[in-house]
């Protein structure tokens, strides 16, 4: 018994070790680039042995990837956080979650949308994963299923690539309120459900989206 309780400690501890370790690399990475951060840099940041960076990890690669793994964790539980809600309310309290999720942790989200390592296939598949959940998320709050024909999902990708960029640009500058932000993304992506309805008679926007 006393040896299944140290062990359970020791776990607790790895884990938060891990998390801890995970935190500092999601500020780290979101104002330096990849090539630019070496093991020793990180270490020296983090006031731990390089030693144990590569136990948790592995490799500087295996670090950051689990920085994006976890950051998207956290995005995706946050704009997906809508519960039984309507689906027009579910739309509103995705973008609302979003926003507030780059608001509150804009490391975190810089390291999500514009992480330092050039052209990775594995963090582009990251990122691509991300949009496809929001992009599904979206889908069931306009028309009830995640599954749309595929001009529908490059509409509102297009939508979503510029959710991105104001996302971006209104946590670095902050001169709107949040709430205003949600009603300008909402509007733009009433519109886009209209064009798509052009394109594709079945998938009509919710009357009561505005």
């Amino acid at each position: 018994m006393k040896n299944s309780e140290q062990r359970a400690r020791g776990t607790d501890r790895s884990v938060a070790r891990r998390a801890e370790l995970i935190s500092i690399g999601r500020k780290l990475f979101a104002d330096t680039s990849y090539d630019a951060l070496s093991m020793d840099d990180i270490a020296r940041h983090a006031g731990v042995a390089k030693g144990l960076i590569y136990y948790y990890f592995t490799s500087k690669r295996g670090y950051y990837l689990a920085i994006i793994e976890d950051s998207v964790g956290d995005l995706l539980d946050r704009a997906g956080g809508a519960g039984d809600l309507a689906p027009v309310d579910r739309v509103h309290r995705t973008i609302d979650g979003y926003l507030r999720y780059a608001e509150h942790h804009q490391a975190a989200y810089r390291t999500i949308i514009t992480g330092g390592v050039g052209f990775d296939a594995e963090v582009q598949a990251i990122r691509n994963g991300v949009r496809e959940e929001m992009i599904a998320t979206i889908a069931r709050g306009a028309w009830g299923k995640p599954d749309v024909p595929e001009l529908a999902r490059l509409a509102l990708l297009g939508w979503l690539c510029g959710v991105e960029g104001v996302t971006l640009d209104w946590i670095g500058r902050r001169e709107v309120e949040r709430d205003t932000v949600r009603a300008l993304l909402v509007r733009t992506l009433v519109e886009t459900l209209r064009v798509i309805a052009e394109f594709e008679p079945a998938y009509q926007p919710p009357v009561t989206m505005d």
